[in-house]
Formats: structure tokens, C-alpha cells, sequence
């Protein structure tokens, strides 16, 4: 009896043990939680807060895009609502229990039929697991894992942003952090997931204390997707860099050994005519855009009406309705990726606008367009236009042309952002051509009409550029079958250098010590020297009419301060312009064949005619700020505060006009005695004698301040003294920089001898500000030339907070 009790007892152990070893199904698994049906079935684990994952696509290819739908409100931290983060290749591949989530590396390929050929080259490179997961069920070849951790991790990289912005060291709290279930969904070719994610960390910073309601606990949402990829049947389009757009591209080592190896191709929408044979055809599938439901009007009507300009360029290119925008679809998540949205998105201080894409990395192929527009740049330009004229004459109702002129800012930069998810990148050479192209980053064209007041006519360009209808034509243009189409592309490019059209864009534009002389942001003009002068002069009519009607009646005086910024420094983004000619060099991203200009000087008169624009910027008569204005500004009243939107002090509380001017003149040296631009000096004298050279420049810089005639105004002397003392630090610097061109620190040393001679020479003078100002030039020579190594220049105060000025990246 009891070896039959024994036996018995080890059959049930034995059937318990394989009954716990044994993988329960899907339905067993799943029957108390509700299911999710699409692309990836998915069920929701009510009790357990879970997201069970139902994988039946094996070694198959999917698109995974991760975003942050709610963000942190601040421009300087740049986590924003509804932002876009990686977009990324997977596959789901079984390994026993384990699933791995695998990102092939697509950078590297093969593109032969040759298996093993394509095989060596996925062997030589490494791909990345993103995940693994537990299988914890299957049936009829699916597997169930738990997608919750991968859901609650810190997919956008909130923390290292955090940090590395300085507001201090977070990191995921899971027991704040919860599946929002909301904004999770299931669609035919996409699944939608998103997570409740909260921070917990030691607040380091302002900008992070400035936006949370507790800093020390940040609670943000964070959106997956996991998207089918699209068909076979988009054709890539060859990159020519003459073109204007964004460029993707791979090493190809299936190449013939007398090609390229890497292989670049644009990024664009897919787009086709129904019938590609008639030169006006409606597209077989339009590109629709939607615009946030968020978006109050006039703003939301301006950027419906600004986005659908691009309509006109598709139009040249041969579609009929092509090109659409509406309003989001209520209840329609604008995370979903088959929504080309438009966000309108909040934060605490005023910052770029984004235009960015989902896009195929295998063929470049836009998926999901996704503009980020900032709510506080329409507000921007309302100030610019608000300190050009008496805007509250009337009492507390602004003129109403500050209101058009902020929305034609808002119309063009809807175009603007737009534009660059549909694959075109910055053209900051249009300017020069008329304003051709929304894709430029545009100044307000503020004029002085035929009786010498202020003028808002002209201040932004209406509808879609001439450049942008033949970047257009170039990236989306269907060809008929048959058609040799790099020979199609090539006429396109040809006919766009017959009508005159340059393109030149960011690396060559952004740069404080850039050569180009056409390509610059927020300019106008054909003449970077001549639109100074004019903005100088526009500039000099807006303060000599600047009031308290400035402001609304009951105002805060010391708000006028914030009014009188953009104005005072209306001249600013010109002066970058400008310098630019000085040494500057003409060349465009040519082709060999093509005729356009590579490297070529800028004609001398032209750059001191340039030299003499910028110089009138140092000048005491322009920096003055008429005593009227100042007897005008408190200091900041109670509830109000010093920001970065309002001058660097020295005085304290109350405004300071010399520290205002000081900014204005450093703004002015800093570009105009950039290394590489005095270095380009040198080399283009080098080349011929009779050019601007670098001597010549210092010397006209300090005839600025050691004048002939004595200046009796004391303010202006005094804007004269700080000028010098600006200059000098600047000429100290240059000639104790090791890591520069050292013949630029040699002229720069002979000019410091110069000024100690004319130092020498200087009697006693009568006047206690300018003895101190000689004793001060005298003391830093000393010291600079007791030890160059250690000596340290003074900072001059940084100009206020100006990009973005309204406009977009």
C-alpha cells in the first residue's frame, strides 16, 4: 500500500511540474483582460496596469517611431508637446523563450541579388538589439510578452536631457509612472501605445524650476509606434545638392568599383499623377496635411492659409489639388502616423519653430510630416512692429497694423515649416533674388514711405516663392514611363541657373566668421552695405518718434525697455550680413559643367564700401539713445524682472544706455574681427596688393575712436571711450591667440604698438574721464604684455535674447 502511495505521490509531483513548465496560450492569458485588435493585437491587463503584446510578425520589417506627446514647456530644454523622436527599422526575431527586437543597420548594405554578397556586408557591420522580452504565451506560432517595460522606460531621453541642459539629475520613477491609456490604440497598419512617464530628481536649474508645478517630480507622456512599412513602389530620387533638400543616403559595397560607394538620394512624400502623360493631372493619392485643433484664431485661419501656399508649388509641377490642409479630425490623435500635422505648442519663453519628418530610412520616402509651431513667436513680431510706431496712440487699442504684420510673419513661417517636411531644406540665398523662397529665414521689411514714416506694407512676402516652385518641380515632377529622368532632373537644374536662382544653406550661412556674401539669415536686399544704411535709417525714424505711446494706457513705464529692444537693435542680423562681405567669397555648391562661380573675392570696393557701413555702426552718433528715452524707463516694477529679453546692466536696477551701446558695439567687433574672417584677409591681400588688407582695416577701426576733432558731447565722448576700450580688448585677444592664423596675430600686435605710441604722446588731459580712459588702455597693455598667456580680456554684456525674431528653423 505504501509504495503505491509513493508512486502516486510522484506522478502528481511530476504532472505539477510540467504543468507549471508548460506556456499557457494567448486565449488563456488574455481572457480577463481586454483586447486591442490591428496591427499588433495588443490586450490591457486592467489589474496588473500591463500591456500584453501579441507578436505574429516574425523577421519581418517595421517601422518604430517614438515621440513625446507631453512635454516640459520650456524652449531652452527643448522637450516640447507632440516632439518627434527616433524613427527606426526593427524586427521581432524568436529565440527559444526570448524575443529580441532588432534594428538592422541600414547604413551599411548590398544591394545585389547576390545573397552571400549582401550577407558579408551584414555580417562586417553591427545592427543593435533594441529590447528582449519574455515569452510568457503563444499559439499557432504567436508569442504574448509583456510590453510594459518597454513602454515605462525613458524612451525620448528625458533625463540625459536634463542633464546636460543643467536643471539637474532625474531618473524614472515606476511607481508615478502608468500606461496612459487614453492615447493607446490599435489601427489596420499602425499600433498607438503611450506611457504616463514621471521624473524624480534634485532641481538644479531655472528653466526646469520655471515650468513645473513641483521640480523635483516631472511628469511627462511618451508615444510608441509600431507602423508597417510602406509597399515597394516608391522610386527614390538621386540627390543633386543644387536642389534644396534634405539628403539620406547609405554605403552601397555591391557598387562597381568605378562609382561612389555612398549613394544619396532626397527625402520627399510619395506622390503620382493619375496620369503622367497630362501635363495637369489630380495625384492618385493627395498629400494632406492637418492643422492642430488647438489653435485659436486669427492664428488658426493665418496658418491654414500660410501652409496651403504650398498648394501653388504643386501646381507648377503639374497636380491638380495636390496639396491640402484641414483642421485635425476631432477625437484624431495627432501622434497617429497617418496624420501630416501642423502643432501648435505652448512654452514659457519664445523659440524655433520645427518642421521635421517620419521618414522610410531604406528609401528616404516621407511617411508622417510633423510641424512644431511656438505659440509665443506671433508675439515677437507684434513687439517689432509695436517699438516701430506710436502703436497705442489712441489709448490702450493697438494699431492694427501690428496685428497684420505678426500674422503675414505667421502665414509665411506655417509655409516655412512645412516646407522642410516636405523634404526642402533652408535656402538663405533668396533674399538676394526678390525674396524667392519661404524656405529663407525673412526680416520684416519695414520701409519709410514717399513722406518718410513708417511703413508695414511690405514687411512679408505673400504666397509660395519662385524658388520653391522649382525645388517643387524637382523633387516631385512624375515623369512617364520611359523617361530618362536624370536627364529630366539635370534640365530642371539648368533652367533653375538660367533664371538666376542660387541655393546655398545652413553650414555656409550660420557661421559668425562665414564668407558667403548672399546667404544670410533675417536680410533683405541685393546689398547686404546698402540694406544696413536703410535699416539705420529706419531704425533712427522709429526712435525719434519712440513715446510712452509705445505702450497701453496703465502699462508698467518699465515695460517700455522690452518695446524699445528690437528697435534699438533693429540693425543687428544686417551688421552679420554685412560683415560677411568684408573677405568675403562668392562660390555655390556647383557642378562641374554648370558655369556657377566656386571661389571667387568679393570685389574690393565693394567690401569697404562694407568696411564703411559697419564702421558707422561704432560710431557715438548711432549708439547715443536720445536722453528723452531714457528719462522715460524706470527700473522694473514690483511683479516684474530683469530678463534675457531686456539689456545686460551695470547700474543695477535702472536702465543703462551705455551697456546698451556696449552690446550693440561688441555685436558689431565680434563679426567683423572673427579669426577667419581677418585670416581670409590676409590670404586675399596676399593675392593682390591693392586689396582691403588687414592693416588697413585696424587702422580704420581705431580712426573711429581717435578722431581729429574733439567730441564736446560728454555722453558721446563717453560712448566713444567704451567703444575704444571695446575695440582694444578685442585686438588683445586676436593678437594672444595661439590656435589663429599668426599673421593675423602679428597685425594685431602691431596695432597694439601703434596705440601704446599714441598713448606716449597724450599729454595730461584736463578731463578726469578721459585721464582714467588712457590710464585704463595704458594698464591693460602692461599687463597683456607682462604675460600674454594669463591675461584675460573683460567681457562686454551679450546683446538681449534676439533669434528667433518670429522666425523659423
Amino acid at each position: 500500500m505504501q509504495k503505491y502511495a509513493l508512486l502516486l505521490l510522484l506522478t502528481l509531483a511530476s504532472f505539477t511540474t510540467w504543468s507549471q513548465d508548460k506556456t499557457p496560450t494567448i486565449t488563456d492569458k488574455t481572457k480577463n483582460s481586454k483586447a486591442y485588435s490591428g496591427y499588433f493585437n495588443f490586450y490591457w491587463d486592467e489589474k496588473d496596469g500591463k500591456i500584453w503584446l501579441e507578436i505574429d510578425k516574425w523577421d519581418q520589417e517595421i517601422l518604430y517611431v517614438n515621440g513625446l506627446s507631453a512635454g516640459v514647456g520650456s524652449n531652452d530644454i527643448a522637450l516640447d508637446r507632440n516632439q518627434l523622436g527616433s524613427d527606426r527599422i526593427i524586427r521581432f526575431v524568436r529565440i527559444g523563450p526570448k524575443v529580441l527586437m532588432i534594428q538592422p543597420n541600414y547604413d551599411y548594405r548590398a544591394v545585389s541579388n547576390n545573397p552571400d554578397e549582401a550577407r558579408s556586408v551584414a555580417e562586417a557591420f553591427a545592427s543593435s538589439t533594441l529590447w528582449g522580452f519574455k515569452v510568457e504565451a503563444e499559439e499557432n506560432g504567436k508569442a504574448l510578452v509583456d510590453f510594459t517595460p518597454f513602454l515605462l522606460r525613458d524612451a525620448h531621453g528625458v533625463a540625459n536631457r536634463l542633464r546636460t541642459s543643467r536643471q539637474g539629475s532625474y531618473n524614472v520613477d515606476a511607481t508615478r509612472s502608468a500606461i496612459y491609456l487614453e492615447r493607446t490604440k490599435n489601427f489596420p497598419k499602425n499600433s498607438e501605445f503611450e506611457a504616463i512617464i514621471t521624473f524624480l530628481g534634485d532641481p538644479q536649474g531655472e528653466w526646469v524650476r520655471s515650468v513645473t508645478p513641483s521640480p523635483d517630480a516631472i511628469t511627462v507622456r511618451m508615444h510608441h509606434s509600431l507602423i508597417e512599412l510602406p509597399d515597394a513602389n516608391y522610386k527614390p530620387r538621386s540627390y543633386d545638392p543644387r536642389a534644396g533638400y534634405f539628403m539620406t543616403g547609405y554605403r552601397d559595397y555591391a557598387t562597381p568599383i568605378e562609382q561612389p560607394v555612398f549613394k544619396r538620394f532626397i527625402t520627399r512624400h510619395r506622390l503620382e499623377k493619375k496620369d503622367p502623360n497630362a501635363a495637369i493631372s489630380d495625384p492618385v493619392e493627395p498629400i494632406i496635411y492637418y492643422l492642430d485643433r488647438g489653435a485659436p484664431e486669427p492664428i488658426k485661419s493665418a496658418l491654414l492659409e500660410g501652409a496651403r501656399w504650398w498648394n501653388q508649388a504643386y501646381e507648377a509641377a503639374g497636380y491638380r489639388n495636390a496639396f491640402q490642409v484641414e483642421v485635425l479630425p476631432e477625437g484624431a490623435d495627432p501622434m497617429d502616423v497617418r496624420y501630416n500635422l501642423i502643432n501648435w505648442v505652448h512654452r514659457s519663453t519664445r523659440g524655433w519653430s520645427y518642421g521635421s519628418s517620419v521618414t522610410d530610412p531604406r528609401t528616404g520616402e516621407i511617411i508622417k510630416g510633423h510641424v512644431l509651431l511656438g505659440s509665443l513667436r506671433v508675439r515677437q513680431d507684434f513687439l517689432i512692429a509695436q517699438g516701430m510706431v506710436e502703436a497705442y496712440e489712441n489709448g490702450t487699442n493697438p494699431d492694427p497694423r501690428l496685428k497684420e504684420m505678426a500674422l503675414a510673419r505667421l502665414r509665411q513661417l506655417s509655409a516655412h515649416e512645412v516646407g522642410h517636411t516636405l523634404g526642402l531644406a533652408h535656402n538663405f540665398a533668396a533674399s538676394v533674388k526678390d525674396r524667392a523662397s519661404v524656405m529663407d529665414y525673412p526680416h520684416p521689411l519695414i520701409t519709410l514711405d514717399n513722406n518718410g514714416n513708417i511703413d508695414f506694407s511690405k514687411a512679408y512676402a505673400v504666397g509660395i516663392g519662385d524658388w520653391d516652385k522649382r525645388s517643387i518641380i524637382f523633387g516631385y515632377q512624375d515623369f512617364p514611363d520611359g523617361t530618362d529622368e536624370a536627364g529630366e532632373l539635370k534640365k530642371i537644374i539648368d533652367e533653375n541657373l538660367k533664371m538666376g536662382f542660387q541655393y546655398i544653406t545652413d553650414e555656409d550661412s550660420r557661421a559668425p566668421g562665414g564668407a558667403h556674401p548672399y546667404s544670410h539669415l533675417w536680410d533683405e536686399g541685393k546689398s547686404a552695405p546698402e540694406e544696413l544704411r536703410r535699416i539705420m535709417r529706419v531704425r533712427q525714424k522709429a526712435l525719434s518718434g519712440f513715446s510712452e505711446k509705445n505702450i497701453p494706457v496703465g502699462a508698467p513705464m518699465g515695460t517700455l525697455e522690452s518695446v524699445l529692444v528690437p528697435v534699438y537693435l533693429a540693425h543687428r542680423y544686417q551688421v552679420e550680413a554685412t560683415a560677411k562681405v568684408v573677405a568675403g567669397v562668392n562660390y555655390t555648391y556647383a557642378a562641374r559643367g554648370d558655369g556657377q562661380a566656386t571661389n571667387q573675392m568679393i570685389d574690393d570696393a565693394v567690401q569697404r564700401d562694407a568696411l564703411n557701413a559697419l564702421i558707422a555702426t561704432l560710431k557715438p552718433e548711432f549708439l547715443a539713445i536720445p536722453e528723452r528715452i531714457i528719462a522715460l524707463i524706470p527700473p522694473q516694477p514690483s511683479g516684474y524682472r530683469r530678463d534675457r529679453e531686456l539689456f545686460k546692466v551695470y547700474t543695477g536696477l535702472t536702465f543703462d544706455p551705455l551697456a546698451a551701446a556696449e552690446s550693440s558695439v561688441e555685436h558689431t567687433l565680434d563679426l567683423l574681427l572673427h579669426p577667419q574672417r581677418l585670416a581670409r584677409l590676409v590670404e586675399q591681400n596676399a593675392r593682390s596688393k591693392t586689396r582691403l588688407g588687414l592693416a588697413e582695416l585696424l587702422d580704420a577701426l581705431f580712426a573711429v575712436v581717435q578722431r581729429d576733432r574733439p567730441i564736446t558731447n560728454p555722453y558721446l565722448m563717453e560712448l566713444n571711450r567704451m567703444t575704444e576700450k571695446s575695440l582694444l580688448h578685442h585686438v588683445l585677444n586676436l593678437a594672444g591667440d595661439k590656435e589663429i592664423n599668426q599673421q593675423v596675430a602679428a597685425h594685431a600686435l602691431l596695432s597694439l604698438s601703434k596705440l601704446e605710441l599714441n598713448l606716449a604722446s597724450f599729454g595730461a588731459s584736463r578731463d578726469a574721464n578721459q585721464s582714467a580712459h588712457y590710464a585704463y588702455l595704458r594698464e591693460q597693455l602692461r599687463t597683456f604684455r607682462a604675460d600674454p598667456s594669463v591675461y584675460k580680456v573683460p567681457a562686454g554684456p551679450a546683446m538681449p535674447d534676439g533669434a528667433p525674431i518670429g522666425c523659423g528653423e
